[in-house]
């Protein structure tokens, strides 16, 4: 059963964060904290069926607190309990070892209005999985701030639950397949509510109250979420440290209101190897251009055009990223993967890579339905190569030997009873697609290795999967943080 209890373990801890609370500036200096301690029942859909997971929750929040004041969540453990018959399972596909990440979520309902908060625990270090019985598996990390905007009673909900397994064999070379995504959903009888926090309603701000947003602020369907009073979420936690989202900073005095901001993540497959490369959160600057709208009855049609610019430490690339193939078809690999666009030229029409279509039917209550096509142009360049855990010099320009495009479509909608529902520009969303990579060049010092590099990874095309976060509006400050950078990290699906 999920609840709150008291423990004095962690006083230093508790004593800790209370500190910390009254030296933060806008943080939530509480007389009181409370101590989630929740056991919790999830079903996860593992390869061999769906199993039973048990999910230990341990983090501390504030008794009570102010409206308009944060509430910051202290010291995330979550440990889980796969049961024999998944650990058995790890073991037979020849796995010595596992790690996981867990995204927990967390809704923050406050008088019939919900927020929702993502939870990520990732684990210091691989579990061995035993010979027999259950596996557990312990993860910490950072949990995103709740700002509630009125008084009464905020409550934290456990929702779904989302599990990334990288698994190796005794070696430390991955098993195959190298990595698992569980979805886990919380069982039906789980009383999923893990504590209860008090607000008051003096907000302790000298400042002025935040205006109710006017219409052309709101899009369709967040009206709940934009209203004064809902919870507001804070920036998600970082994937793991080594993920860390790297800078995103947007130009709040862009006066036109062109720009945005957003954090994208996702996998890469390569069609030979029948495996996944993942791309941890990169930064995407959008430059929106004047749309063009007609009417043909019953229809209303709009097209956005964009340009979207990847943004890593002032280069127009992905954040490097490690992955691992096989050379031969059985010599394991890893190497660094540099992704570098190939930008489209500033204010050209014809070098614009985004078009949003959206089609609204006036006959059928507003229904809205909207496509999207993204078309980026890349060099991928490979280096730090191992074979086989030995060092392989492949020299510094080790790279396709011309550029490729990176094709993706994101289908979105918009009901008068749903509200939005999958991809568009302005709420982010999944975009998939594909890219067939060209020969390499250029690899190799004292030896050519580009037919190596190119008999493993070139040639078919290979499935994309990315997800877009909301994304930042620094001249409104709309789904920012106060350093403008986007709330929204999205994390890499399959």
């Amino acid at each position: 059963m999920a609840g709150t209890r008291r423990r004095t373990a962690r006083g230093a801890a508790v004593a800790t964060a209370v500190l910390l609370g009254g030296m933060i500036p806008g943080a939530q200096a509480a007389s009181g904290v409370q101590e989630i301690d929740a056991e919790l029942a999830y079903t996860c859909d593992f390869p061999e069926g769906d199993q039973p997971v048990k999910v230990r929750l341990a983090v501390t929040v504030p008794e009570s607190a102010q409206a308009g004041q944060m509430i910051q969540p202290e010291g995330m453990a979550l440990d889980l309990t796969l049961p024999e018959a998944a650990s058995a399972a790890l073991a037979e596909s020849g796995a010595a070892s596992v790690s996981a990440e867990a995204q927990l979520s967390v809704d923050v309902v406050q008088d019939g209005r919900e927020a929702r908060a993502e939870w990520i625990g990732t684990a210091a270090q691989a579990a061995p999985i035993p010979e027999a019985g259950e596996l557990t598996l312990s993860t910490a990390g950072s949990v995103p701030y709740i700002r509630p905007g009125a008084p009464g009673d905020l409550e934290f909900k456990a929702s779904g639950l989302s599990l990334e397994l990288a698994v190796k064999k005794a070696d430390g070379t991955p098993a195959e397949p190298p990595a698992l995504s569980v979805q886990c959903v919380v069982d039906a009888d789980q009383e999923t509510t893990l504590a209860t926090v008090g607000v008051d309603g003096d907000t302790g701000d000298t400042g002025t109250p935040t205006p109710e947003p006017s219409a052309s602020e709101q899009w369709p369907g967040d009206e709940e979420q934009t209203r004064p009073g809902a919870p507001e979420v804070g920036k998600r936690a970082k994937e793991s440290a080594s993920e860390a989202a790297p800078p995103c900073v947007g130009d709040p005095l862009n006066a036109e209101g062109r720009d945005m901001v957003a954090y994208v993540a996702g996998y890469a497959n390569v069609t030979k190897l029948d495996g996944a490369t993942k791309f941890p959160p990169a930064c995407a600057r959008i430059h929106t251009y004047d749309g063009e709208n007609w009417f043909e009855f019953p229809y209303v049609h709009a097209v956005l055009n964009a340009a979207i610019v990847l943004d890593y430490k002032g280069k127009p690339q992905l954040p490097p990223t490690t992955g691992t193939f096989l050379t031969f078809g059985f010599m394991p690999t890893t190497a660094t993967l540099e992704m570098t666009q190939i930008p489209p030229k500033p204010n050209s029409p014809e070098d614009r890579n985004v078009v949003s279509h959206g089609i609204t039917d006036l006959l059928n209550g507003g229904f809205t339905k909207t496509t999207t096509s993204v078309d980026m142009d890349f060099v991928l360049r490979l280096h730090d190569v191992k074979v086989n855990g030995v060092a392989l010099d492949v020299g510094g320009s080790c790279r396709t030997e011309r550029p490729f495009r990176l094709s993706l479509t994101g289908l979105g909608t918009w009901d008068p009873e749903k509200g939005n529902e999958g991809y568009t520009v302005i709420t982010g969303g999944e975009l998939t697609g594909s890219a067939t990579i060209p020969p390499f060049e250029g690899c190799g010092v004292g030896e050519d290795l580009d037919s190596l590099f190119t008999a493993s990874l070139s040639g078919s095309p290979g499935f994309v999967k990315q997800v877009q976060g909301a994304p930042c509006v620094p001249s409104t400050g709309s789904a920012c943080t106060p350093e403008y950078e986007p709330q929204d990290i999205p994390k890499a699906t399959r």
